[in-house]
């Protein structure tokens, strides 16, 4: 198993820290401080995100009617994971966790409780092989079936926005028709201080997370139809009654497969 260095900060732990989970070190809370002493509203954008995959979900499970998840870049596990979400709603929903993080590895065993109606899995595989993962999720799940692909802030880890969206064409083209794609990534055009920040700290060499315009994030659901109200900062979708909708830089969507 590979070792994992917790002498420098990572950002899968950084993202723990910003949402409250415990799978951190000094390092990467020195990290994500650093980070919120620069731009304080990082830990608005890692809740906003994480709320917006929730309420995804429950509407997937609820009103789509769709018992199957293949959640691609898991991250680590904190609280309301794709598979406790789903399982709340719908007891016998089946869960398949991608990664290839050694961190996320480490703590899958965290990703692989379920009801003991449903199922969840966790494969170590690595975005860039769509057909790996799609062999892979087939063996947990029926692939002629409606599945839910989510992809949840990992799209902008691809440097290459024409292979960011060759990627999610190869994964939703490996689903049925009635399948659903979710996404929610950084986004520019919403937070100056927000922009500068990342842009800032994809320069200090850590692993970069690159920020795009919100018509690229719209454009990875060309030729799907988007579930209303489309394409939108995350607080603006579908909110809970009573909830703070100001925009962030953080924007997602959700649609289905025809």
């Amino acid at each position: 198993m590979t070792e994992i260095d917790t002498s420098v900060p990572h950002s899968a732990r950084i993202w723990n820290y910003w949402l409250g989970g415990k799978d951190n070190y000094p390092v990467d809370e020195a990290a994500g401080d650093a980070y919120t002493a620069v731009f304080p509203g990082i830990v608005t954008i890692a809740r906003a995100s994480r709320a917006f995959l929730g309420r995804s979900i429950r509407y997937l499970v609820e009103e789509a009617g769709v018992r199957q998840f293949l959640d691609v870049g898991t991250g680590l596990p904190t609280v309301d994971n794709t598979h406790e979400v789903a399982q709340r709603s719908a007891p016998e929903a089946k869960i398949v966790y991608v990664d290839n993080d050694p961190l996320v590895l480490a703590h899958a065993r965290a990703l692989l409780t379920s009801t003991p109606e449903g199922v969840t899995a966790y494969e170590d595989l690595n975005l860039y092989d769509p057909d790996a993962i799609l062999a892979a999720a087939a063996k947990t799940l029926d692939l002629t079936q409606p599945t839910a692909l989510i992809l949840s802030g990992i799209l902008g880890h691809v440097a290459d926005y024409d292979k960011a969206r060759s990627l999610v064409r190869s994964l939703v083209a490996g689903l049925p028709s009635g399948s659903y794609l979710s996404v929610n990534d950084g986004s520019r055009g919403t937070d100056q201080a927000y922009e500068q920040a990342q842009d800032a700290y994809n320069e200090t060499g850590a692993v970069p997370y690159f920020l795009r315009p919100v018509d690229q994030i719209t454009a990875y659901f060309d030729g799907l139809d988007l579930v209303e109200p489309g394409v939108v900062s995350v607080p603006l979708w579908r909110p809970a009654p009573g909830a703070d909708t100001t925009p962030i830089g953080q924007h997602g969507g959700l649609a289905r497969k025809r």
